[in-house]
């Protein structure tokens, strides 16, 4: 495994930017601003509406590793809630990334485990199944294979493929100079009168 970046050490925006703009979650936000979540994937695909995948998913998820659960879009209940995630910060999960709703949002502020979700919504889950865990899942438009680095914060969620993580890293500090040299220029401006 790649030693990653500590969340907030590369921005979510300037990783899509070194992959060609590619990478970048369609509608999947932070449920509260200065979440941030930088780890690799821990993938669970359920029905959705549906939390049963999750559960299952505490059995081998590992320290560090971000919960990155397609659950369809589904924005009519929540997958996850104030017990779920008490339960991811007792075993130091990095983060989730839902693509589907949450609840208990004030809750899990509280608790501080990062949580980025389609939407909120007071409904609870289905506990039925059928999912799977540790396959290959889409969130957001965006493949997503079990290690592949997830980057989320105020600005959203990218995910770069395990394959290319050395050259995104490489290319992403290279933007951050050149935005820095823009940054100086901008600031040496003078206006006319």
């Amino acid at each position: 495994m790649h030693d990653l970046p500590a969340a907030g050490a590369l921005p979510a925006a300037t990783l899509s930017d070194a992959m060609d703009r590619f990478g970048a979650v369609e509608g999947i936000r932070p449920l509260w601003r200065g979440a941030a979540l930088s780890g690799p994937a821990f993938t669970v695909w359920t029905r959705p509406g549906d939390n049963k995948g999750l559960h299952a998913a505490f059995e081998t998820i590992r320290r560090g590793e971000i919960l990155v659960v397609n659950g369809g879009g589904d924005t009519t209940r929540a997958v996850i809630g104030e017990l779920i995630v008490q339960k991811a910060k007792a075993l130091q999960v990095g983060g989730i990334v839902l693509d589907a709703a949450a609840r208990d949002v004030a809750e899990l502020a509280e608790l501080g485990v990062p949580v980025f979700a389609r939407a909120v919504t007071p409904a609870g889950p289905w506990k039925n199944g059928p999912y799977r865990v540790g396959e290959p899942i889409a969130v957001g438009g965006v493949p997503v294979h079990p290690g592949d680095w997830v980057v989320g914060d105020d600005d959203g969620v990218t995910v770069v493929p395990r394959a290319r993580i050395t050259e995104t890293v490489a290319a992403a500090e290279r933007l951050i100079a050149g935005e820095a040299e823009r940054r100086a220029a901008n600031q040496a401006l003078v206006p006319r009168d």
